[in-house]
């Protein structure tokens, strides 16, 4: 694609970088039919290719992004399966990132959405405040319907139990069980540990099992991804900025043993994380820590495909329909690690039709663009329930609350049921399932080459 940005634009790193990924554009149009929102309206200006004209004239010429194209880039998932499409390698997650953060600095957004926008911000990324808002949600539902459509979204969604605070949420080191192989510290992140802290205490369970040493570093929080996806930079890059430090601490000097990875367990945490060295390139104090850091960052399910999985202890066998979160396979290209382990486990592991396709959850999207993600939620169930599964398995916990959230499915993370399969406790989600008898035979190890994502 041909560009027109002056010297003094292109000055600036930002502008320079997604100067760049606008010219790697061809035109092509393959990305248009992997797109959830071109599928959905049939608009290209809902597309990644119209998107990426309109974020290319709107940086070209310098102007304020106006109300047209913030509408088309609100619309966007960044579910990033154009990514996966692209032949031309265009880095459509850079590009669509900084034109959200010029729009939150040029764009003046009517009131309501200011408002919706600045509690999400304020208040998912801070588990205690986040706790306080879901009690405050299931006191207001009874009157849900005096509010307006994302309000009762929002509403909606609450849990109507909520979990108490995990003992895995401070910081701490666990030890491994018997000799230790690796150590590693966890991400326990923000909006799931309030919603689901057994997806940590299970990682915890897992690692510790396989001979990891687990290290839940002081100072280490929300992974950024809520307030970047908004434009929020300043936000984005502080939370960025603890993490790093928290991290790069542990690597450094911890009784000489380092850090052998950062392990996360919600993959829009990891797709975020894994982009740490991006985010603070142009910063001289931070930026070869972050990139140590994306270096060392591992999906849990890419982490113990690497290791090896140990022979299950029961007889699994049910069927389960693996749903892989955008940001898993398209985000950080994890495809194979989770389908394979789960196999290892015992499992029988079915592909969703249509796989490629965003559930629409989509970190806060299913707030603000209910209907879209309402559609795309249902488009993804109908997929599942056609392959009549027994449980659905993925790795997001986003992903799970949307899901969850139309079906009567038990709908589990992945972690759980291999925790479950090597030795830990059936998931609650399961429970209704009868108790499997104790393996018969024993299984050898996977190789972990031919397992790896």
């Amino acid at each position: 694609m041909q560009t027109h940005f002056t010297l003094e634009q292109l000055a600036d790193q930002a502008m320079a970088d997604s100067e760049k990924i606008l010219r790697a554009c061809v035109h092509c149009g393959f990305c248009l039919a992997t797109c959830p929102t071109y599928v959905l309206l049939g608009d290209e200006l809902d597309s990644p290719r119209g998107r990426i004209y309109q974020i290319k004239d709107m940086f070209e010429n310098d102007r304020p992004a106006p109300d047209t194209v913030v509408t088309h880039l609100d619309r966007c998932l960044s579910c990033l399966s154009c990514m996966t499409t692209c032949p031309s390698g265009v880095h459509y997650q850079h590009l669509v990132d900084h034109a959200r953060t010029w729009v939150e600095e040029t764009h003046t957004r009517p009131f309501g959405d200011r408002l919706m926008r600045w509690m999400l911000a304020t208040v998912i990324p801070y588990p205690v405040r986040f706790r306080a808002a879901l009690l405050g949600a299931r006191l207001a539902r009874p009157f849900a319907e005096a509010f307006g459509p994302r309000m009762r979204t929002m509403i909606g969604m609450a849990p109507a139990r909520l979990p108490n605070p995990s003992w895995v949420d401070r910081p701490q080191t666990i030890p491994a069980e018997g000799p230790r192989r690796k150590r590693v510290a966890l991400l326990n992140g923000c909006a799931q540990t309030v919603l689901d802290p057994s997806i940590n205490e299970a990682t915890v369970r897992l690692l510790t099992r396989h001979g990891c040493e687990v290290v839940v570093a002081a100072g280490a929080g929300c992974c950024g991804a809520v307030t970047h996806h908004m434009g929020k930079e300043a936000a984005a890059l502080a939370a960025t900025r603890a993490n790093v430090a928290a991290w790069s601490a542990e690597m450094a000097d911890y009784g000489g043993s380092g850090l052998d990875a950062v392990i996360i367990n919600t993959s829009g945490c990891g797709t975020s994380v894994k982009d740490y060295g991006f985010l603070l390139r142009g910063e001289p104090d931070w930026a070869a820590r972050a990139a140590a850091v994306s270096a060392a960052t591992r999906d849990i399910t890419e982490f113990m495909a690497d290791i090896g999985l140990a022979p299950p202890v029961i007889e699994t066998g049910q069927t389960l329909a693996y749903h892989s979160a955008c940001s898993m396979q398209h985000g950080q290209k994890i495809t194979r690690a989770p389908k394979q382990l789960l196999q290892a486990a015992g499992f029988r592991v079915l592909e969703v039709p249509e796989g490629h396709l965003c559930c629409g959850s989509a970190g806060t999207y299913n707030l603000l663009q209910p209907a879209l993600a309402t559609q795309l939620r249902d488009r993804k169930l109908a997929n599942i329930a056609a392959l009549a599964p027994d449980a659905v398995a993925t790795g997001n916990i986003g992903c799970m609350s949307q899901l969850g959230g139309g079906t009567g499915l038990p709908i589990v993370h992945t972690v759980h049921l291999l925790d479950w399969a090597t030795g830990g406790p059936k998931p609650e989600a399961l429970a209704h399932w009868p108790d499997p008898p104790p393996a018969r035979t024993h299984r050898p190890e996977p190789d972990s080459a031919a397992a790896a994502a």
